[in-house]
């Protein structure tokens, strides 16, 4: 009698994509399966790799110590490398060693094969390794730079009057869309704000802003050729005129990616060599952070909490540009949007779009500004009112008639701290009592980059000492420096957090405030009634071990002198 054989039983879902990308064969994956310890989740690639290199007689490396030789990879297409995910390390003698993370994808290897004459020795490597090292080294686009490089009709004109048409054809060929689009999903994929293109002399640099710094991105060489018909595929993509270059201009694209979508604000200016290009990337499906997880301490989130319970008055958030402001007012909106209120926003631009709160885009070039569009938002009946910014007399005027007509209003300005917002306002042609009894708290705040968990190091150097020494708080705390690894792509920072400095409007702040005294003075009487500095909340997030002291005095140095 013929018995049914039992069916083998399923891959742990990680294997069978391994499998499906050729990185193991099936066999192979079931042989690893029964030399591991039972039940054991497999927590990434690295381990059945280099179980594969061990079976097969391989070298492994996870290319954290390796660096390939320049004139080696110059010597395979970048287009070849890229599709095949293949890394040239260095040779010995005939040999070339190639890292690979698809054993079984032979196609790639014969094609370097035919190209070279040479042998090549495969070494195995974690993919996501590979990816990143073929980035750094080859740059962002390489395969369509290298693509066009190839294509002799194709030439990108000069910005004269006369190549118009040309250059609108180059800006719709299918390598530069390719390279525009390469470029906007890897700054959104490595969480950038903003993207910069920027020409000069000899070369095209782009950078992306990553945790409020600056970055570099490996680029080709030889991209600067196609400057002018990348920076007219961005207009195009933005609605902007292609044909003029003498004059600013300022457009938006609207992208999805991965299933969410993305908001561009494009800023173009001509420079000496070219039109320089900023697109700052706003994420339309953002997360929106609740009251607790922006991270104050428990006095500032209480006095928050009491200013969002109040049925009418001012509250400002004060700080730079990218200090995380409309994050804090959204969080505080989300806070209290419910069924009996009606909040609207007016803004510019609208960052998060929130469900259920009415919010209004200003459009200055339609003659809807902060102003205008206030006026009419107070026709609207809300109980709420969210002012992006305010910026001038007009805006500033209009936002305490609200507070003082029985409306609770946010907003932001741009002050160094919270004692100044104040005098600002005043500044703007305020009348000093309408200051004191429209506004309710004002709080200030910077971000500061936090401490990558992977590769985060104790500080025992004898400055963390003397820190210890010096600030109480910090007495008792294990002080961390920054260190760089390949998951924080070695800045030694992952993400920001807040530091806050929160100075409610008590009966004395009023007082002074209409004795007509200085910010400084201000300042002074707030902090005897306990209001925490910057720098001081900051020292709390490094007692935390959330970041580090260099930080803290990066963003906050000049705010507390006294401190």
């Amino acid at each position: 009698m013929k018995t049914e054989s039992t069916p083998e039983p399923a891959l742990d879902p990680k294997l069978e994509a391994m499998v499906q990308a050729k990185q193991l064969t099936e066999s192979d994956a079931r042989s690893f399966l029964l030399q591991r310890e039972a039940h054991t989740v497999l927590e990434n690639e690295e381990e059945p790799l280099r179980w594969l290199a061990t079976e097969y007689g391989l070298d492994f490396t996870t290319l954290d110590d390796i660096e390939p030789d320049p004139e080696l990879l110059s010597l395979f297409p970048a287009r070849v490398l890229l599709r095949e995910e293949l890394l040239p390390l260095n040779a010995h003698g005939n040999e070339i060693r190639i890292a690979v993370s698809r054993l079984f994808a032979s196609p790639g290897l014969d094609s370097l094969r035919t190209l070279t004459g040479r042998e090549l020795r495969p070494v195995l490597s974690p993919r996501d390794a590979l990816l990143r090292e073929i980035k750094r080294h080859l740059g962002v686009g390489a395969d369509t730079i290298h693509s066009l490089e190839e294509e002799d009709a194709f030439q990108v004109v000069e910005d004269d009057h006369h190549g118009e048409a040309d250059l609108d054809k180059a800006a719709e060929d299918a390598s530069i869309i390719r390279f525009v689009n390469q470029l906007l999903a890897d700054a959104i994929s490595l969480r950038a704000t903003d993207v910069h293109i920027e020409p000069f002399n000899d070369e095209l640099i782009i950078r992306y802003r990553i945790d409020g710094i600056l970055q570099a991105v490996p680029v080709p060489g030889q991209i600067k050729r196609f400057q002018p018909a990348i920076v007219s595929r961005v207009k195009i993509l933005s609605s902007l005129n292609i044909a003029e270059k003498r004059v600013p201009q300022d457009g938006r694209i609207k992208i999805r990616v991965s299933g969410g979508e993305v908001d561009v604000r494009v800023s173009i200016i001509p420079m000496v060599h070219g039109e320089a290009v900023v697109m700052r990337l706003l994420r339309q499906d953002a997360g929106l952070m609740g009251l607790a997880e922006l991270g104050m301490a428990d006095r500032e989130r209480t006095l928050f909490e009491s200013v969002l319970a109040q049925p009418h008055g001012i509250m400002l958030v004060t700080g730079p540009t990218g200090s995380g402001k409309t994050t804090t007012l959204y969080s505080a909106l989300n806070e209290i949007n419910d069924s009996i209120r009606k909040i609207i926003t007016i803004e510019d631009p609208v960052e998060y779009q929130l469900k259920g709160i009415n919010q209004i885009q200003v459009s200055e070039q339609a003659g809807l500004t902060f102003g205008r569009g206030l006026r009419s938002v107070l026709r609207h009946d809300p109980d709420v009112i969210l002012i992006g910014e305010i910026r001038d007399k007009e805006t500033a005027q209009i936002a305490v008639q609200a507070s003082l007509t029985g409306h609770l209003v946010f907003s932001t300005l741009h002050t160094n701290d919270a004692p100044g917002a104040l005098t600002r306002m005043v500044d703007m042609g305020i009348e000093p009592y309408l200051v004191a009894s429209s506004l309710e708290a004002v709080l200030a705040q910077r971000l500061v980059r936090v401490l990558c968990p992977e590769c985060k190091q104790v500080d025992e150097s004898p400055r963390a000492d003397l820190l210890r020494e010096t600030h109480p708080i910090l007495r008792d705390a294990t002080l961390y420096k920054s260190n760089g690894c390949r998951t924080c792509r070695q800045t030694g920072f992952s993400g920001r957090q807040a530091v806050f400095e929160m100075m409610p409007m008590t009966p004395p702040l009023r007082r002074l405030l209409l004795d007509g005294v200085s910010s400084g003075e201000i300042r002074e009487a707030a902090r005897k009634e306990g209001m925490t500095s910057l720098l001081e909340d900051g020292w709390r997030q490094v007692s935390n071990g959330l970041t580090t002291p260099d930080e803290i005095l990066r963003v906050s140095k000049n705010e507390d002198p006294g401190s």
